[in-house]
């Protein structure tokens, strides 16, 4: 399912678990989307101000954000992004193991814009990335730039 116009959309996914990574990467590169999968909250930072080996980067489409990264973590990426005008339109989901209400609050705070709990279960994630993808990608109009 695609969204308006069919305009071939492009994914960042901001996680470091490589099973979680692998079911999303799945969910979404089956209707050819972009992926770009990245482990580590400073890379992720340069990835989306195009800093140095990512200074051609393209744009994302659409963020999954695990708040548990290195380097920077996920509530930093987001107040970045957020206070960037040239990137705070960027619909970030959270979707990480967290279910801290702190934690749930912060990120709505920040203007993350949803807050999906991963399943510890392989096949409810698969579903939850799944309706993810089915919303955001098929459902939500996106700006396209």
């Amino acid at each position: 399912m695609r969204g308006r116009f069919f305009v071939e959309r492009f994914i960042l996914v901001l996680e470091e678990n490589p099973e979680h990574t692998l079911l999303i990467q799945s969910a979404f590169q089956q209707d050819a989307f972009q992926v770009k999968v990245i482990a580590d909250g400073t890379s992720a930072i340069n990835f989306l101000q195009r800093r140095g080996e990512y200074s051609e980067a393209p744009r994302p489409d659409l963020i999954l954000l695990d708040l548990n990264l290195p380097g920077k973590s996920g509530q930093e990426i987001l107040t970045e992004l957020k206070s960037d005008p040239k990137l705070r339109r960027i619909p970030v989901v959270i979707l990480t193991s967290s279910d801290r209400e702190e934690e749930i609050f912060q990120s709505y705070t920040l203007q993350g814009n949803s807050y999906v709990i991963k399943a510890s279960d392989r096949d409810q994630l698969s579903q939850i990335i799944q309706r993810i993808k089915d919303f955001w990608l098929g459902i939500v109009t996106l700006p396209l730039e």
